[in-house]
């Protein structure tokens, strides 16, 4: 790995864009201006994925449901991201298969399986395998639901590790030369000529001046908000807060498919295996009015939930089953639709040119990140004379680079190998635990162990399997702060550890002298 200096933060700070709001677009787009050689500043008041973009359903997909309500145009694009981020990063995605039990009462099988053909064949597909029908009697998936179901379908989609996906992004963005304030607020913007001035406040009381040719608001479910009470800015768009909730309980199954499930409502609910022990159950719709930066889930949501399971699975699970739950709130595009699980989840970009500009970003879903970037860029450049073209579609992210050079798929398809490979090189360190680091790390793993030798150079072991030098990359890297930053968002340790484990953390960062500085070190892959 080669060490880069830490990059230093002059007053008032100029830039091309500053980007408000750290959750997947504004990191996503940080990234794609950092790589055209655009200054970015990017400040988030939490922590990156803080929010709506760590409380996703975890999926790239294509939204087969929204088939029903006409949006080809969002299912073709998001269907064609599907492969494109798989690529991008297989150590945080990878193909998942889907299975939908199907009986009388549900839509017809015929309308099922044409659903089914379009979504194989609305975009190209070179990773994963296509639908087809399934005698639930026969196959693995079949043994845990009630013997009603007999029938069913199977189609393929992707797993994404949605807060590694905000942090990965912002990696790059940094690597490529952009500064990440996390913890940082944009308490105050106006325009002075063709520069926006900008007040950010971190958490320490600190203030930074910023000047900056543009300013992207990617402030999610504040995004109404900032326009109106931070750029003094009106816009004809607005959007729409709809609650989505999931609970986590001990695995209901054993095998590695997902399902699928229709309720009579016509809604539809997940059930994905989840970090080994677990199944993660979800998502609710519902419209929200409360505050944004609280958001928790119901009683009535998490009935519903298990009340929707037990139709399927026939071993019942209640309330008192759930062993975690997490809510957010999707600042979806207001379009009008009466039920909020059928708002659309496609995207506007709002330019604002009266002065020096102001893009506003309006919805959108995890699939289509990289693409919404993409198309964001692509209208600031222009102003602020930057001819570069787009060049994320081929690019990997932190990590992504399993094998070099890459052929095709290869990362994707052959990530068990990548693992083999780690456990060879660091046989001294237990298997589970380097298959971990390889799902979180990927290619990054070999800085995390650069130079460590036997377990007592990896540090302490402040919890089981945590180690000293894994907090020390993350504080260092990965802008993380306290304990629930690397236990909930960085990973998901937390489900794994007992209570009291983010105290005895948070404890241990305390002693050994706080928070770390606001930019981390920069670094290239190495092996």
């Amino acid at each position: 790995m080669q060490a880069h200096s830490k990059q230093s933060v002059s007053f008032p700070l100029e830039c091309d864009v500053l980007v408000v709001g750290g959750g997947i677009n504004g990191a996503g787009i940080a990234r794609d201006a950092a790589g055209r050689g655009l200054s970015v500043v990017l400040c988030e008041q939490h922590d990156l994925a803080a929010h709506t973009s760590s409380s996703s359903s975890k999926l790239i997909h294509g939204g087969l449901r929204y088939l029903e309500h006409y949006e080809f145009g969002l299912v073709r694009k998001a269907l064609i991201e599907r492969e494109v981020l798989l690529r991008s990063a297989p150590h945080i995605m990878w193909p998942l298969r889907f299975v939908m039990p199907h009986d009388r009462g549900q839509r017809p099988a015929w309308l099922i399986r044409l659903g089914m053909f379009l979504y194989d064949h609305l975009a190209r597909r070179e990773l994963l395998p296509g639908s087809r029908g399934l005698d639930l009697r026969r196959h693995p998936s079949g043994a845990p639901l009630k013997a009603d179901f007999t029938r069913g379908f199977v189609y393929s989609d992707g797993w994404v590790d949605d807060a590694r996906l905000v942090v990965l992004n912002a990696m790059d963005a940094a690597e490529k030369g952009a500064q990440i304030h996390t913890r940082t607020r944009c308490e105050s913007l106006g325009r002075q000529g063709d520069r926006w001035n900008a007040t950010l406040r971190r958490q320490d009381g600190h203030a930074l001046q910023v000047r900056a040719r543009c300013v992207v608001n990617a402030a999610g479910p504040w995004v109404a908000q900032f326009l109106g009470e931070s750029a003094h800015v009106r816009s004809s768009k607005s959007v729409r807060l709809v609650k989505g909730s999931h609970i986590v309980v001990k695995k209901l199954f054993d095998h590695d498919h997902a399902y699928i499930f229709q309720n009579a409502d016509g809604r539809i609910v997940f059930a994905i295996p989840y970090e080994r022990d677990f199944t993660l159950i979800g998502t609710t719709d519902v419209e929200y009015k409360g505050a944004t930066d609280s958001v928790a889930i119901s009683q009535d949501e998490i009935d519903y939930l298990c009340t929707l399971c037990n139709r399927y699975f026939s071993r019942p699970i209640a309330p008192a089953d759930v062993v975690w739950s997490y809510a957010g709130v999707r600042p979806l595009l207001e379009d009008a639709a009466a039920d909020a699980s059928a708002v659309t989840r496609d995207y506007q970009l709002d330019l604002n040119t009266e002065g020096a500009p102001l893009l506003s970003v309006f919805g959108g879903k995890i699939t289509t990140f990289r693409k919404l970037a993409e198309e964001a860029v692509d209208l600031i450049a222009p102003a602020l004379g930057n001819s570069r073209g787009a060049w994320t579609a081929n690019a990997c992210m932190p990590g992504g680079d399993l094998f070099a050079p890459t052929p095709q798929n290869r990362s994707v398809r052959e990530f068990d190998s990548f693992v083999h490979g780690l456990q060879q090189q660091y046989a001294w360190l237990a298997p589970q635990l380097l298959h971990r680091y390889a799902r979180a790390y990927g290619s990054r793993a070999h800085a995390l162990l650069k130079g460590k030798n036997n377990v007592e150079d990896m540090g302490e072991e402040i919890l089981a399997g945590l180690y000293a030098a894994e907090v020390d990359y993350l504080l260092r890297h990965e802008w993380a702060t306290c304990a629930a930053d690397i236990l909930w968002r960085r990973s998901k340790l937390g489900l794994h550890f007992p209570k009291g484990s983010e105290a005895v953390l948070d404890a241990w960062l305390a002693a050994r002298g706080g928070q770390r500085s606001d930019q981390p070190e920069l670094q290239a892959a190495s092996r």
